[in-house]
């Protein structure tokens, strides 16, 4: 099985939240592809996709942007590289903070 690994961050990244009026700071991440992201999208129940708006609001899902992580969406990346790529992302689905690159 592949591996593919989060980048840890030697300074924090800043990712506005919109719902909470503040900013999340993230010395963690992952950076994926937009069309694998907008396949996860596709795949993700209705009550994940509901959470994943609520930390997202309004952001657009294009090349460039960061977005909050939440352990639901830590859940459908893990699935999806696993059952698409026969690939596993250590340490992604552990509770822990992290953003999401869209490249």
């Amino acid at each position: 099985m592949n591996t593919y690994k989060m980048v840890v961050e030697q300074t924090p990244i800043h990712i506005i939240h919109d719902t909470y009026k503040r900013e999340c700071r993230y010395t963690r991440g992952i950076h994926i592809p937009i069309a694998d992201f907008e396949n996860i999208l596709n795949r993700m129940c209705h009550d994940t996709k509901v959470y994943f708006d609520f930390h997202n609001t309004a952001k657009p899902i294009c090349v460039g942007t960061y977005l909050n992580g939440h352990s639901g969406l830590a859940r459908d990346i893990f699935n999806y590289y696993k059952e698409t790529y026969n690939t596993t992302i250590p340490n992604i689905v552990n509770g822990k903070d992290f953003y999401v690159k869209i490249i």
